[in-house]
């Protein structure tokens, strides 16, 4: 369990906290969106361009044998952090997106007219738009799980949906609007007995949970480095060896290629067969040092801290008079989602920020969740390790001046 001393000894790691927002300390509660960075991430930044950089799986070079070292340490690191069975499932991708995007692409070789594809009414966009495109392109069904009005699957529902036909179920871990926790190991096994590979989307869960893959046995887990301290521009798709084998090439070019002639071109073998090109070899490696800093405070330990400021958040939040929120915040994993009065969330999200506060506002690139509850927007505040209460206070305290100032 983590103490107030120990989460203060926390901030000190992230210098950006030391800034000031229209004279205001910085108060960043966008965590959903990107997390800040500590400074073990920030210096093994400037390692790598001071002592590594070079490229990597092709030069008998000293540098080149460095980084390509250190860039399979780091597979391996997060093979383990998940549990996964090889480091070959482990494939680098640009994100949560591309790794969604490679999945879609290379299933759709193996669909045809009338194979059903299962999804969620609370998914991002990217978990929606890549079926949506290749349900049109091949002729498939794509089927939508309704949610109640608390924001929860209509488990029911899904059991009505799911059929022989569905050959893919692709849902989200935690919800990134609501913060809902989706019951994916029932999800799983459900979808499994009906012979249905599953794409859980992890992108909000993998620094809120130790994520095991044998324990859930999903086809595909796909998360990014920057939502769990690390840098942009960086993710994994986790996937089936055997699965992963069978799927064609996503990109074509250098590294994927085990030999090359005008006639015929043969692929290279796991994972390398997925990564064309020059990999973000720095953002790789640097993630190495943003798991290493989630270890060390122990994925439990920030799981147990981000409830009880969630839990301590709603309680102030919903003791405001006009405030909407939303979802089952019974089942919330850091992430409140609301509404002031009538109050347009770019307003409200405006004068927060002339306050210091950092939060999202707008469709949260979920608009079809927005329509089911009825707006065209809300406001977000989504919590970390090195958020406090204190901050939760602050937040309270700016939203009433927020009511305040738009209505005068």
């Amino acid at each position: 369990m983590l103490l107030e001393e120990d989460i203060l000894e926390i901030r000190k790691k992230f210098p950006i906290l030391n800034e000031k927002v229209y004279s205001h300390p910085l108060v960043y509660i966008d965590n959903a969106a990107t997390t800040q960075k500590p400074l073990q991430v920030i210096k093994a930044i400037k390692k790598y361009y001071y002592s590594i950089n070079s490229n990597v799986h092709r030069g008998i070079h000293f540098l080149s044998q460095k980084a390509t070292y250190q860039v399979e340490n780091v597979r391996n690191k997060i093979q383990k952090f998940i549990h996964a069975n090889e480091s070959s499932e482990i494939i680098f991708t640009k994100g949560t997106t591309e790794s969604i995007n490679l999945v879609a692409s290379c299933i759709s070789f193996f669909l045809k007219k009338g194979d059903e594809i299962i999804i969620s009414h609370m998914e991002h966009h990217s978990n929606i738009v890549p079926w949506q495109i290749i349900s049109e392109k091949i002729g498939l069904t794509l089927k939508v799980i309704s949610i109640y009005e608390n924001g929860l699957l209509n488990l029911e529902n899904f059991k009505s949906l799911i059929s022989e036909k569905t050959k893919l179920v692709s849902i989200s871990h935690i919800s990134n609007v609501l913060g809902i926790i989706n019951p994916i190991k029932w999800i799983i096994n459900l979808s499994h007995k009906y012979g249905s590979l599953v794409l859980i989307d992890g992108a909000q869960a993998i620094s809120n949970f130790d994520i095991n893959m044998q324990d859930l046995n999903v086809d595909f887990y796909v998360f990014s480095a920057h939502k769990m301290y690390g840098p942009t521009g960086i993710g994994v798709l986790y996937g089936k060896k055997k699965i992963l084998e069978t799927f064609p090439p996503y990109q074509f070019g250098g590294e994927m290629i085990e030999n090359v002639s005008f006639k015929k071109t043969t692929y290279s073998k796991l994972p390398f067969k997925f990564e064309a090109g020059t990999p973000n070899i720095e953002g790789i490696i640097v993630w190495g040092a943003a798991i290493d800093f989630v270890t060390e405070i122990g994925v439990s330990n920030i799981q147990y801290y981000k409830e009880k400021l969630v839990k301590y958040a709603i309680k102030r939040l919903g003791s405001i008079n006009g405030i909407k929120l939303y979802g089952d915040n019974t089942k919330n994993s850091g992430i409140i989602s609301f509404n002031l009065n009538s109050f347009h969330p770019f307003d409200v999200g405006s004068i927060l920020d002339r306050l210091g506060i950092a939060v999202r506002t707008g469709h949260l690139c979920a608009q079809p969740l927005m329509n089911f509850f009825g707006v065209t927007g809300m406001v977000r505040a989504s919590f970390s390790i090195y958020n406090t209460f204190e901050e939760i206070d602050y937040l309270f305290e700016s939203i009433l001046k927020t009511i305040n100032i738009i209505n005068k």
